[in-house]
């Protein structure tokens, strides 16, 4: 028998909490759609080697979960700041490089430009946004950096946006399940149960 594909699940969710539950509520809703998912909590921090560093062990670990996978899932709402968290971008780029299928959703509808002037002060320059420091900001419509919606957009999956009330960005999953039923249709497999909402 086939064993199941696996999806490597990254985003900021690690930092909540409640990280493991919410990594659960993921790895159930993988479950469902026919795939095995992979938490980066699934590795036991308490085995960490005596004298060894905990964050370079976290980092080995995680890699070896992304080379293991066979696609990459992952949230990338704004964290601390207009765009999405940049360990959660490393490992997009990362499958990218390694040839597998991404998917990736965020809570957050509005564009970067939109989110960028809400943050800081922007000015009009001869057509062009620029920020304080002159630096000019992307005006695509996209919801994040271009290298990041491009990514997945010409990889044929775009990135699945949402707007979900304030308290639920990091834990509404209904943007983590439209892009399991996207890699559902990618992998050929067939229509998941009912799903039992984990939100």
């Amino acid at each position: 028998m086939r064993s199941k594909k696996t999806i490597y699940l990254a985003g900021p969710d690690v930092f909540l909490p409640d990280a493991i539950a919410v990594g659960n509520s993921k790895k159930a809703l993988c479950e469902e759609h026919g795939f095995d998912g992979l938490f980066p909590y699934d590795t036991e921090i308490d085995s960490v080697p005596i004298n060894a560093r905990e964050d370079h062990f976290v980092y080995r670990a995680n890699l070896a979960m992304i080379r293991r996978a066979d696609a990459g899932l992952f949230n990338l709402t704004p964290f601390r700041g207009v765009s999405a968290d940049p360990g959660t971008v490393f490992e997009l780029g990362l499958m990218i490089g390694l040839r597998k299928p991404v998917f990736g959703y965020s809570n957050e509808s509005e564009d970067l430009l939109t989110r960028t002037r809400e943050a800081m002060p922007l000015a009009l320059d001869d057509g062009v946004w620029r920020d304080q420091n002159g630096m000019q900001v992307e005006e695509y419509g996209n919801a994040d950096n271009l290298m990041i919606d491009a990514s997945l957009a010409t990889g044929g999956h775009p990135i699945v946006r949402r707007r979900v009330p304030e308290g639920e960005r990091y834990r509404d999953l209904g943007g983590f399940e439209e892009c399991l039923r996207m890699a559902r249709d990618a992998f050929g497999l067939a229509a998941a149960a009912p799903s039992r909402r984990v939100s």
